[in-house]
C-alpha cells in the first residue's frame, strides 16, 4: 500500500523538492524522517519538483510502505517531530498502490506574491518579490488575462529547460488580485513547464512598469521564442498552494 501525505515547507533553505547534490531538499528531509519513523528505507514521490526557494503550502507526496501503520495521527505527529520548522506534513491517508501524484493530477494552483511599496517589508521579505516602482495593476490584469485556455506556453518556458514532448498547457485560470501594497498572482493550470509561472510573472511586471502593452502577452504567446518574454522573477515569492485529483 501507499501512504500519501500532504506537505507544507518553507523553500529558502532548500534546493528545491527533488533531492540532488549541493544541498538540502524537502524529499531528502522526508524520506529521512519516514525511514526513521517506519523502520524502513522509502522513496517519497512528489506532485510537483518545486525549485530552490520556492514554497509550498498543498505539495502531495506519496511513499509504498510495508506495513500501514494503525494510527496515522501517531505517525504524522512523529514526522512533524523528526522534520525541521520549516517542513510539516498536514495530513496522511492511505491510498491505493496504483496512486502516482504527478502523472494523476488533474490541475495545479500557484501563487506569486508581489510586494509593491516603496519600502521593502520585513516580514513578506522571504515570501514576496519587492518591486518598488509603481504597478499598473489593470495593465497586468490584461495581459494575464490571455493566457486562458489552451495555449503554446513555450516562449515562458525555462532556457535550461531539457527536452519537451509538447509545450502545450491549458490555463484553467488567471487572475491578479490587489491587495495593496500585496499584489497575488493566481494561476491553475493541467500542467505547467520549468520556470513558466515565474516568467510569466517576470514579463507581467513589465507590463505594469509600463515597458510593454498588454497585448505583447498574445505576440509572446505566438512567437514560441524565450527571449521575447521578461526576465525570471525570483523564487521566493512562488507558492504551490494545491494539487487537484
Amino acid at each position: 500500500m501507499q501512504l500519501r501525505l500532504t506537505v507544507e515547507y518553507e523553500g529558502a533553505a532548500y534546493q528545491g523538492w527533488q533531492v540532488q547534490p549541493g544541498g538540502p531538499t524537502v524529499q531528502e528531509v522526508l524520506e529521512r524522517a519516514l525511514a526513521t519513523a517506519l523502520r524502513e528505507p522509502v522513496r517519497v514521490r512528489g506532485a510537483g519538483r518545486t525549485d530552490a526557494g520556492v514554497h509550498a503550502c498543498g505539495q502531495v507526496a506519496a511513499v509504498r510502505v510495508r506495513h500501514v501503520p494503525p494510527d496515522l495521527e501517531r505517525l504524522r505527529r512523529s514526522l512533524n517531530a523528526l522534520t525541521p520548522d520549516d517542513v510539516a506534513v498536514r495530513d496522511i491517508a492511505v491510498v491505493d498502490d496504483a496512486f502516482d501524484p504527478r502523472r494523476h493530477a488533474r490541475s495545479r494552483v500557484y501563487e506569486y506574491r508581489i510586494w509593491n511599496a516603496p519600502v521593502p517589508s520585513p516580514f513578506w521579505r522571504r515570501h514576496a518579490w519587492h518591486v518598488p516602482l509603481p504597478l499598473d495593476v489593470a495593465a497586468m490584469e490584461g495581459a494575464v488575462a490571455a493566457l486562458a485556455g489552451e495555449r503554446d506556453f513555450a516562449a515562458f518556458r525555462g532556457a535550461d529547460a531539457g527536452p519537451q514532448r509538447s509545450t502545450v498547457r491549458r490555463v484553467l485560470e488567471t487572475a491578479l488580485r490587489a491587495d495593496r501594497p500585496l499584489l497575488v498572482y493566481r494561476v491553475e493550470a493541467t500542467g505547467f513547464l520549468k520556470h513558466m509561472v515565474r516568467n510569466i510573472v517576470g514579463t507581467m511586471v513589465e507590463v505594469g512598469r509600463g515597458e510593454r502593452p498588454p497585448s505583447s502577452m498574445r505576440d509572446i504567446l505566438a512567437s514560441r521564442d524565450r527571449t521575447r518574454a521578461g526576465p525570471t522573477a525570483p523564487p521566493h515569492g512562488l507558492l504551490l498552494v494545491a494539487v487537484r485529483y
